[in-house]
């Protein structure tokens, strides 16, 4: 059996604390110290548990400037699923890069004038997502599905519906990191401004850039071991 992770206690008091003092979306959270202090558990606790809450997007550690919530709870994932997750993800990354950095190539051969409509209409979708202050996967779905579709390859289409689950996870994870939406917008921009003038090399850099950035992820640097209890 797998030894207890005394910081997935931690979470779960600190998911409480929050709660109860009603701190929402945008508070700082007390220094570590003080929250070691309040809840009786050691600040090395505190420190991995933070790091994880970090790891799934639900607060934010701002060098030399504090920890602050990013919603207005703290429902953390199980651990073990993010252990399994982390498992799968350098797996599914590789496979999207190697896939969609061809599909944008044969994209920028292939497209009509409905297939660019159909990017245009995703990145508008992503852009006002993301003026709404959300993360835009929603968009992000969209513009990929839309160079998929321009390529005009039924096998390549369909290695990707094989795999969607997987993609789903890896844009989720992705577009949680801070500052990412905006980030994958532009590069996003570069892909259609490839495909657009139909330079598939370069639409399959612009894609392989792109998928590299989505490649990093807090979830890989994170070990789940860190302060096991002996």
């Amino acid at each position: 059996m797998a030894r207890p992770r005394l910081y997935e206690q931690v979470i779960e008091r600190l998911r409480e604390y929050v709660t109860s003092t009603r701190l929402s979306a945008g508070d700082k959270l007390p220094a570590e110290r003080e929250l070691a202090q309040r809840l009786g558990v050691s600040r090395a606790s505190i420190k991995q548990a933070i790091v994880v809450l970090e790891v799934q997007g639900l607060i934010e550690a701002r060098h030399g400037g504090g920890t602050y919530l990013v919603r207005d709870t703290l429902d953390a994932e199980p651990v073990e699923q993010l252990v399994e997750r982390r498992r799968r993800l350098p797996d599914v990354l590789e496979a999207r890069e190697a896939l969609e950095t061809k599909l944008a190539e044969l994209a920028a051969e292939r497209r009509t004038k409905a297939d660019l409509d159909e990017l245009e209409a995703a990145l508008d979708y992503m852009r006002e997502e993301i003026s709404s202050g959300s993360n835009g996967v929603e968009g992000d779905r969209r513009f990929h599905a839309a160079v998929t579709a321009a390529a005009h390859s039924s096998m390549l289409a369909e290695f990707m519906r094989s795999i969607a689950d997987q993609i789903t996870e890896s844009r989720t994870e992705s577009l949680r990191q801070p500052g990412r939406p905006s980030r994958s917008l532009g590069q996003h921009l570069a892909i259609f401004d490839a495909i657009s003038i139909r330079d598939g090399r370069k639409a399959a850099t612009a894609m392989r850039r792109h998928l590299r950035t989505v490649a990093k992820v807090r979830l890989l640097t994170w070990n789940p071991d860190d302060d096991v209890e002996q």
